[in-house]
């Protein structure tokens, strides 16, 4: 009996170590449908992919370093951060079996690129800033809880001529009920403030007030008119609304 006690000992032993020093190469491939990995260094617990691609989405360099603490709550939790080019983005993950993405000390800057963000037109530019306490994000892709601030900047619309619209502000203050967030702009050419709530759908509804600046150009007063007429202060109601 005790020496097979020390046998089994011994086997979790190594064990223990060999997942410790699993090589993160070993991992990725059974990742292939999300993951891919030009090369593959580090551990499992501590690792690095170079020449990423993460569900289509190319990336220079992607670190992960998991929290072992974690995987005691059945969760699997690590220090992410991500590369390419001018765009970087870091944050703390946490991924149970069933329930949601969450995130937190999320932060990221990179540009208004098509590539990086599929949903944008490509007649738009400019730079993004998220820094973000609180996220989490059901299965579905809904967005059920967000304390955070985004901000654009110089953002430029290239439908027509070259009109450049400024910069702008979204903070969502977190709580209870349905993220929703406060817009407004950081100066520039357009004038605006409102509200951009997020549904379960998942889903969107924007309200905004938008009004040109003495300095905008006319490319820009002239696409207001199609708003409506003006109040009193010289701001164009607008709202919008859906799905992604």
């Amino acid at each position: 009996m005790r020496r097979v006690s020390i046998v089994v000992l011994a086997v979790l032993a190594f064990l223990v170590v060999l997942i410790a020093r699993l090589p993160a190469a070993w991992v990725v491939p059974a990742l292939h449908n999300e993951l891919t990995c030009r090369s593959v260094s580090g551990s499992l617990w501590d690792g690095e992919c170079t020449g990423a691609r993460v569900r289509g989405v190319a990336l220079d360099q992607l670190a992960w370093q998991l929290h072992p603490q974690a995987l005691l709550r059945a969760r699997l939790g690590a220090r992410v951060s991500a590369i390419r080019g001018d765009a970087a983005a870091s944050g703390e993950l946490t991924l149970g079996l069933t329930g949601p993405l969450e995130a937190r000390a999320l932060k990221a800057h990179l540009p208004l690129d098509p590539a990086l963000l599929p949903m944008l037109p490509p007649v738009i530019s400019g730079s993004l800033d998220a820094d973000v306490t609180d996220l989490e994000v059901e299965r579905n892709g809904a967005i059920t809880r967000l304390q955070g601030r985004f901000t654009v900047r110089h953002l430029v619309d290239s439908s027509g001529q070259v009109t450049p619209l400024g910069s702008f502000s979204l903070h969502f203050p977190g709580g209870p009920g349905a993220p929703r967030g406060q817009l407004h702009d950081l100066g520039g050419p357009l004038a605006l403030t409102g509200t951009l709530r997020l549904t379960a759908a998942p889903g969107y509804v924007l309200h905004a007030e938008l009004a040109a600046r003495a300095d905008a150009a006319p490319s820009l007063r002239q696409a207001l008119q199609y708003l409506g007429a003006p109040d009193a202060a010289g701001r164009r109601p607008f709202a919008l609304s859906g799905t992604y």
